[in-house]
């Protein structure tokens, strides 16, 4: 249940990080986004996780994956 449960947010995750930072990606693209941006959001807001409660990890899906966006678009877009 959790792996569906990181498959859902992840989709919700991609799709608003894409947008927010105006990217065109197919559906599988965005959901890969979304699902390892949860994981980088995660980790790194864990803490805030536990102070806040679900709000926080959600937000943090959506900072991992606009980060990852950013990475790919900076290191590996463009070549």
């Amino acid at each position: 249940m959790p792996v569906l449960f990181l498959v859902i947010v992840g989709a919700a995750a991609g799709f608003l990080a894409t947008r927010l930072m105006r990217v065109e990606a197919d559906v599988l693209t965005t959901v890969a986004i979304g699902v390892f941006g949860a994981l980088i959001g995660g980790l790194v807001l864990r803490v805030l996780l536990t102070l806040t409660g679900v709000a926080a990890g959600f937000l943090g899906a959506v900072l991992g994956a606009m980060l990852l966006i950013w990475v790919y678009q900076t290191y590996l877009g463009r070549r």
